[in-house]
């Protein structure tokens, strides 16, 4: 198992028992914190992130969550100005904002792409039944607020 592999496992698992309960906060702070943790932990808060939004967002057009419909998820995970453009790309591209495309994807991977200057890059990648895939790419701020950009992959 590789450093960073193993350092991801110890944060997720970390959080996990402080989150259950199971590790008391005081043992864990008397314990140094790997070199990297932190922006471990980072990565792995974007991707949930976007993969809670993305996940929320395909069930609601689905009619399977049936606690919001596609607009509240939308405002729930991205900020307004990003709901605005979204908004004006669909009407200019007659298809689905969060998905660039016509009909629903089958499946998806969700993956870290690098951060710099307080945001982090997630990529979706969307697989749909004919075979085809499309790339997203969203921008999460580092601080934890809300997805303030999707776009497609750079050309």
């Amino acid at each position: 198992m590789t450093t960073s592999i193993r350092r991801t496992a110890v944060v997720a698992v970390t959080a996990g028992l402080l989150l259950t309960g199971g590790l008391a906060a005081p043992a864990l702070a008397a314990e140094a914190s790997p070199p990297g943790s932190h922006q471990a932990a980072r990565q792995i808060g974007v991707v949930e992130k976007v993969t809670a939004f993305y996940d929320q967002y395909l069930d609601a057009i689905n009619g399977t969550n049936p606690n919001m419909d596609p607009t509240e998820v939308r405002n729930e995970f991205l900020t307004p100005e990003l709901n605005a453009r979204l908004d004006a790309w669909a009407e200019q591209n007659m298809a689905d904002p969060v998905f660039r495309a016509q009909n629903t994807p089958e499946s998806r991977d969700v993956r870290y792409e690098g951060s710099g200057a307080g945001h982090a890059t997630v990529i979706v990648t969307e697989h749909f039944g004919d075979g085809s895939t499309i790339d997203v790419w969203y921008q999460v701020p580092l601080d934890g607020s809300r997805i303030s950009d999707l776009k497609d992959a750079p050309q």
